[in-house]
């Protein structure tokens, strides 16, 4: 996949998605990663990419010129058309689903805004998809462009070298993952789950399905209107949230 990060601070970029994953799936050609600096086409000689928005207000606004220009120098070398993501908590949250559905695309261009926006203009120009991370405001658009980025690459075959990873990650069918335990068996007096030390494979599967209901029906109920869940085990949600106990 190519991913293109429209953006006012290259490094940021750079430096965030070059370690772990990421930087290995870089390092080896699953992902190509362009961070690029939309101050380089502007026609400002001090690198200016903003000014005052029209009708008065508090704020700046990053002026449509130089990132059409930076849109165009990007996509003048492709045969193919890529979606642009704008991020804006005016766009609709993002979610597992949509890390699927973006892991399936050729190439994304990701557009970072700052101060209090970009000119509508050229969003209604070249935007294909208004994407937020949250309810909450951020500097700009680097730290969501980063955590979809990262999302999305796990979804792109190769990039974890165990897919199993990403199939059991919380979220992957709409529930939260069970707990997870490594060794010693007792550490600060607590103990690993017996089942786990079982060996009985279908009894263990069974108790982290069990594990991952409960703890969406504790920790995040809204996900349980959307998760796959059969009719029995939404009984055993209701059973067990009756007794009051804990997960």
């Amino acid at each position: 996949m190519d991913c293109y990060v429209m953006t006012l601070f290259p490094d940021m970029i750079r430096n965030g998605l070059g370690m772990s994953i990421t930087g290995r799936a870089i390092e080896e050609g699953l992902i190509h990663l362009e961070a690029v600096n939309i101050r380089d086409y502007t026609n400002s000689r001090h690198g200016k990419t903003d000014d005052y928005p029209y009708g008065g207000g508090a704020g700046m606004v990053m002026q449509a010129q130089p990132v059409y220009d930076c849109f165009r120098a990007i996509t003048e070398g492709l045969d193919y058309k890529p979606r642009v993501i704008y991020l804006t908590p005016q766009g609709p949250v993002f979610n597992q689903s949509m890390a699927k559905e973006f892991a399936v695309e050729r190439g994304i261009i990701f557009l970072c805004g700052h101060y209090e926006g970009i000119d509508e203009r050229v969003l209604d120009e070249i935007v294909t998809d208004n994407i937020s991370i949250g309810d909450f405001v951020l500097t700009g658009g680097e730290l969501p462009a980063m955590c979809m980025i990262d999302a999305i690459s796990r979804m792109i075959p190769g990039v974890l070298h165990n897919m199993e990873s990403a199939e059991g990650d919380s979220l992957s069918d709409g529930l939260l993952e069970f707990p997870q335990y490594s060794r010693p068996p007792v550490w600060n007096g607590r103990e690993v789950p017996p089942i786990l030390l079982s060996g009985d494979h279908a009894k263990v599967d069974a108790w982290r399905r069990e594990q991952s209901l409960i703890r969406t029906a504790l920790r995040r109920p809204d996900l349980l209107e959307k998760a796959a869940v059969s009719p029995k085990e939404r009984e055993f949600i209701r059973n067990y949230l009756a007794k009051g106990e804990q997960v």
